[in-house]
């Protein structure tokens, strides 16, 4: 049973402020400078996957030999395991989430606007401000395919243009989840079964402008990595007329290569 308090709901409570308007009349008044994103120091202009040296920016995947892989916790959505492995000479241990692996999906209208909504997350004691997302624990299901049904199932939208926004490691230090982002755009309604309880029960969707989304993240009114990264990602592909966006069947390399059993 999900409890509340007063900053959270009921009589004397707080209304929360649109996700786009801050009574701060430095944000009020715009993002100064916002369609004006420069191009990282020490990037050649014209092929931003190089730095200026020409050796291409990447994650490397490690080949490290893993000697036992204990599993510690079984979890209803994902587990904890513990590995030993051999690095530089010696043996290390290290505790880990086993991920699933998920998707997000930022939806983007003709105005210009993104879809958000606020849901209730038990851990950090907050109701922030998230993007359609949900967990790849479909089998055989492909990332688009997963994108697809949680726009459907958490926003009654479906899509006509899908794109390849950003591929993440969300926690690297601790956790093998992947997220990867879509961009959805050429909306409409769509009817489903799925029924939405628990903390989706209160989703609700609000249409804020992109730029005002921007604002959001960077004076540190929505800390989401997702929301964040989405929005940021989408304002910096705009501003490059989308050339940036990749196929969104493309293959998902990250997941591919993560530890534990749970993406598999």
């Amino acid at each position: 049973m999900t409890t509340t308090n007063a900053r959270d709901t009921g009589a004397g409570a707080e209304a929360p402020a649109p996700v786009g308007v801050s009574a701060d009349p430095r944000v009020s008044a715009g993002l100064t400078g916002a369609a004006s994103l420069t191009v990282p120091a020490g990037t050649t202009p014209g092929d931003p996957d190089r730095d200026s040296s020409g050796h291409e920016l990447s994650d490397a995947p490690a080949h490290i030999t893993v000697l036992e892989s204990e599993l510690l916790v079984r979890g209803a959505v994902w587990d904890v395991r513990r590995d030993r492995f051999e690095f530089r000479g010696t043996e290390l241990v290290r505790d880990y989430i086993d991920h699933t692996g998920a998707v997000a999906v930022l939806a983007l209208d003709d105005a210009g606007r993104v879809l958000l909504m606020r849901q209730y997350r038990h851990p950090i004691a907050h109701r922030d401000v998230e993007i359609p997302a949900g967990l790849m624990d479909a089998p055989g299901e492909s990332g688009l395919a997963g994108a697809q049904r949680e726009l459907a199932e958490e926003a009654d939208l479906a899509a006509g243009q899908w794109d390849l926004l950003l591929d993440l490691f969300l926690s690297p230090g601790g956790s093998s989840e992947t997220m990867r982002i879509f961009l959805a755009r050429d909306l409409s309604p769509v009817a489903h079964d799925f029924v939405r309880d628990g903390e989706e029960a209160e989703l609700h969707p609000e249409w804020v402008p992109l730029e005002d989304a921007v604002a959001a993240a960077l004076t540190g009114r929505i800390g989401n990595a997702v929301t964040v990264s989405a929005v940021l990602a989408a304002h910096a592909a705009r501003a490059q007329d989308w050339a940036t966006l990749r196929d969104p069947e493309s293959p998902w390399v990250f997941r591919e290569g993560v530890r534990g059993e749970r993406s598999r």
